[in-house]
């Protein structure tokens, strides 16, 4: 594992943890030392309650997945964050949380497909922004590239049944929403 000198810090919606492959990346880019991902115990128990919800026959899978991020990334959860809730404003009251656990750990993006839950003019004043996780990718890959193609290459090599080669493994992240990604690690396709 290498580290870039002081990563920058996003915290993690719940809804960009939803699709495996995504979840995997935006994982193993932490892992990689790329970006600093943080989550809370609130989003990690919305993102499982909402995932069993939806395939209630995974629950067991969905369980063991929550057990594994709380033990491999127990430095990310943030805390704290609870008395900034209430004075926070946004369109939608059940998204304060993850607006006071970006501005507790001082985080400058919040990862998220919910870009209307959280008005640019509202972020502005906490020096936020929202991204989605194909942009978050993209834009980390392009600033760290060789640290992107290890990171996907760990992921590519993980997937054994079956085994994808590197082309492969990159229309199969196009296909899982990671298009601006796969496009940017084309041009280290021999690293992947």
């Amino acid at each position: 594992m290498s580290f870039v000198a002081n990563p920058f810090v996003v915290v993690l919606d719940a809804n960009v943890l939803f699709p495996f492959r995504v979840r995997d990346v935006l994982l193993t880019f932490t892992q990689e030392g790329l970006f600093r991902a943080r989550v809370t115990d609130e989003i990690l128990d919305e993102w499982t309650r909402n995932l069993i919800a939806l395939k209630p026959h995974l629950e067991e899978s969905v369980r063991q997945q929550e057990a594994a991020i709380r033990e491999t990334f127990e430095e990310c959860f943030v805390t704290g964050y609870q008395p900034l809730i209430a004075g926070l404003d946004l369109p939608d009251p059940d998204d304060k949380h993850v607006l006071a656990a970006a501005i507790r750990c001082s985080a400058q993006v919040i990862v998220t497909e919910n870009h209307r839950d959280f008005p640019s003019e509202v972020l502005d004043e906490y020096g936020v922004e929202t991204l989605g996780s194909d942009d978050m990718l993209a834009n980390t890959y392009d600033l760290y590239p060789s640290g992107g193609a290890r990171a996907l290459r760990r992921v590519r090599k993980r997937y054994e049944n079956p085994p994808m080669t590197p082309s492969e493994f990159l229309l199969d992240l196009t296909r899982h929403g990671l298009s601006k990604l796969a496009a940017q690690a084309r041009a280290d396709i021999e690293y992947l």
